[in-house]
């Protein structure tokens, strides 16, 4: 394999890396649907659950425990903001040529969410 080819291929790499952990990002911070939870609710939610605790029947008792978890778990997500920026800027460099080279169009970046102001500043148009 000469240097030329293995250098194309840790390109693909990079690109692909930047593309892949820019969409995760956004997947995982995707807006939910329906009321939004803010952390004072999830921490009333919490308080209301420690005070059911102490009465539970066994069963009820295993389902507030899970739904503490889970709201703790929420919590602390709703804590640590993901930054996107970093990532961001690894997509914009990476994006177009690896849209061109896998043949991914604009309108398939839009419909997985990535923002239209992002895409113009990776040089992927409408027409690409």
């Amino acid at each position: 394999m000469s240097d030329g080819h293995k250098l194309a291929l840790a390109e693909g790499r990079d690109q692909g890396r930047g593309v892949r952990l820019y969409l995760e990002a956004l997947e995982k911070n995707r807006p939910k649907r329906g009321r939004k939870r803010t952390p004072d609710s999830i921490t009333r939610r919490l308080d209301t659950i420690e005070q059911r605790l102490v009465d539970a029947d066994p069963l009820t008792r295993l389902h507030l425990i899970q739904e503490r978890i889970n709201l703790q778990d929420e919590l602390d997500t709703l804590k640590a903001k993901t930054d996107l920026t970093q990532l961001e800027e690894g997509f914009i460099a990476a994006a177009k040529s690896y849209g061109q080279r896998k043949g991914i169009s604009h309108s398939a970046w839009r419909s997985l969410g990535v923002p239209a102001d992002v895409l113009r500043k990776a040089g992927i148009t409408r027409s690409e």
